[in-house]
Protein backbone atom coordinates (compact mmCIF):
# COMPACT_ATOMS: atom_id res chain seq x y z
CA UNK A 1 0.00 0.00 0.00
CA UNK A 2 1.50 3.39 -0.98
CA UNK A 3 2.24 5.85 1.81
CA UNK A 4 -0.23 8.93 0.28
CA UNK A 5 -2.33 6.00 0.72
CA UNK A 6 -1.56 5.06 4.36
CA UNK A 7 -1.54 8.67 5.36
CA UNK A 8 -5.07 9.58 3.65
CA UNK A 9 -6.55 6.69 5.20
CA UNK A 10 -5.01 6.98 8.82
CA UNK A 11 -5.97 10.70 8.98
CA UNK A 12 -9.39 10.08 7.98
CA UNK A 13 -9.85 7.48 10.81
CA UNK A 14 -8.47 10.39 12.78
CA UNK A 15 -10.95 12.76 11.42
CA UNK A 16 -13.92 10.04 11.90
CA UNK A 17 -13.05 9.62 15.66
CA UNK A 18 -12.86 13.52 15.88
CA UNK A 19 -16.43 13.77 14.88
CA UNK A 20 -17.91 10.95 16.91
CA UNK A 21 -16.36 12.83 19.48
CA UNK A 22 -18.48 16.22 18.43
CA UNK A 23 -21.70 13.94 17.60
CA UNK A 24 -21.31 12.66 21.30
CA UNK A 25 -20.98 16.57 22.85
CA UNK A 26 -24.04 17.70 20.42
CA UNK A 27 -26.32 15.16 21.47
CA UNK A 28 -25.34 15.93 25.21
CA UNK A 29 -25.61 19.65 24.51
CA UNK A 30 -22.44 20.48 25.42
CA UNK A 31 -21.30 22.26 22.52
CA UNK A 32 -22.95 25.15 20.41
CA UNK A 33 -22.56 25.67 16.53
CA UNK A 34 -20.47 22.53 16.35
CA UNK A 35 -22.59 21.01 14.15
CA UNK A 36 -21.36 21.99 10.40
CA UNK A 37 -17.76 20.91 11.48
CA UNK A 38 -19.04 17.59 12.52
CA UNK A 39 -20.40 17.27 9.19
CA UNK A 40 -17.05 18.48 7.61
CA UNK A 41 -15.32 15.72 9.41
CA UNK A 42 -17.36 12.69 8.80
CA UNK A 43 -17.74 13.98 4.64
CA UNK A 44 -14.47 15.88 3.65
CA UNK A 45 -12.64 14.36 7.34
CA UNK A 46 -13.49 10.60 6.82
CA UNK A 47 -15.40 9.59 3.60
CA UNK A 48 -13.68 11.97 1.43
CA UNK A 49 -9.74 10.74 2.39
CA UNK A 50 -10.67 7.16 2.42
CA UNK A 51 -12.10 7.61 -0.83
CA UNK A 52 -9.33 9.21 -1.82
CA UNK A 53 -6.70 6.87 -0.61
CA UNK A 54 -8.59 3.78 -2.18
CA UNK A 55 -9.08 5.30 -5.18
CA UNK A 56 -4.88 6.53 -5.10
CA UNK A 57 -4.12 2.70 -4.51
CA UNK A 58 -6.77 0.51 -6.48
CA UNK A 59 -7.16 2.61 -9.88
CA UNK A 60 -6.16 1.07 -12.60
CA UNK A 61 -2.22 2.03 -13.27
CA UNK A 62 -1.82 4.79 -14.92
CA UNK A 63 1.35 3.68 -16.78
CA UNK A 64 4.46 1.69 -15.78
CA UNK A 65 6.78 4.52 -15.05
CA UNK A 66 3.52 6.62 -12.68
CA UNK A 67 1.54 3.94 -12.06
CA UNK A 68 -0.66 6.20 -9.62
CA UNK A 69 0.00 9.25 -11.97
CA UNK A 70 1.91 12.40 -10.46
CA UNK A 71 3.03 11.63 -6.77
CA UNK A 72 3.26 15.16 -6.26
CA UNK A 73 -0.61 16.15 -7.26
CA UNK A 74 -1.59 13.19 -4.83
CA UNK A 75 0.36 14.94 -2.25
CA UNK A 76 -0.51 18.87 -3.08
CA UNK A 77 -4.29 17.23 -2.62
CA UNK A 78 -3.75 15.72 0.30
CA UNK A 79 -2.40 18.93 1.63
CA UNK A 80 -5.22 21.29 0.20
CA UNK A 81 -7.70 18.95 1.41
CA UNK A 82 -6.66 18.80 4.91
CA UNK A 83 -5.64 22.40 5.43
CA UNK A 84 -9.30 23.85 4.01
CA UNK A 85 -10.54 21.18 6.41
CA UNK A 86 -8.94 22.88 9.59
CA UNK A 87 -9.45 26.63 8.71
CA UNK A 88 -12.85 25.43 8.34
CA UNK A 89 -13.75 23.15 11.28
CA UNK A 90 -11.93 26.63 13.71
CA UNK A 91 -13.80 29.19 11.50
CA UNK A 92 -17.01 27.69 11.19
CA UNK A 93 -18.02 27.87 14.90
CA UNK A 94 -16.78 31.65 15.53
CA UNK A 95 -18.84 32.25 12.50
CA UNK A 96 -21.82 30.95 14.08
CA UNK A 97 -21.04 32.22 17.37
CA UNK A 98 -19.36 35.60 16.97
CA UNK A 99 -19.45 36.36 12.73
CA UNK A 100 -16.65 38.72 11.53
CA UNK A 101 -15.21 39.72 8.36
CA UNK A 102 -12.07 37.37 9.79
CA UNK A 103 -13.74 34.07 10.14
CA UNK A 104 -15.95 34.16 6.99
CA UNK A 105 -12.82 35.06 4.81
CA UNK A 106 -11.22 32.02 6.33
CA UNK A 107 -14.37 29.97 5.11
CA UNK A 108 -14.04 31.30 1.56
CA UNK A 109 -10.40 30.39 1.74
CA UNK A 110 -11.23 27.07 2.93
CA UNK A 111 -13.75 26.20 0.28
CA UNK A 112 -11.28 27.57 -2.45
CA UNK A 113 -8.94 25.06 -0.71
CA UNK A 114 -10.95 22.10 -0.68
CA UNK A 115 -12.35 22.62 -4.36
CA UNK A 116 -8.82 23.02 -5.50
CA UNK A 117 -8.10 19.79 -3.65
CA UNK A 118 -11.03 17.98 -5.47
CA UNK A 119 -9.71 19.20 -9.27
CA UNK A 120 -6.22 18.31 -8.53
CA UNK A 121 -7.49 14.95 -7.67
CA UNK A 122 -9.63 14.38 -10.26
CA UNK A 123 -6.51 15.75 -12.49
CA UNK A 124 -4.60 13.04 -11.03
CA UNK A 125 -6.72 10.17 -11.65
CA UNK A 126 -8.65 10.76 -14.67
CA UNK A 127 -6.57 9.18 -16.97
CA UNK A 128 -6.90 6.04 -14.67
CA UNK A 129 -10.29 5.76 -15.67
CA UNK A 130 -10.47 3.68 -18.79
CA UNK A 131 -11.80 1.01 -20.71
CA UNK A 132 -9.61 -2.41 -21.44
Amino acid sequence: MPLLTRVFIKTGMLCLALALTLGVLLALGITNGLFPAYIHLLVFGWLTQLIFGVIYWMFPKYSTEKPRGSEALGWWTYALLNIGLFMRAVAEPIQATRPNSFSAWALVVSAVLQFLSGALFTVNSWQRVREK
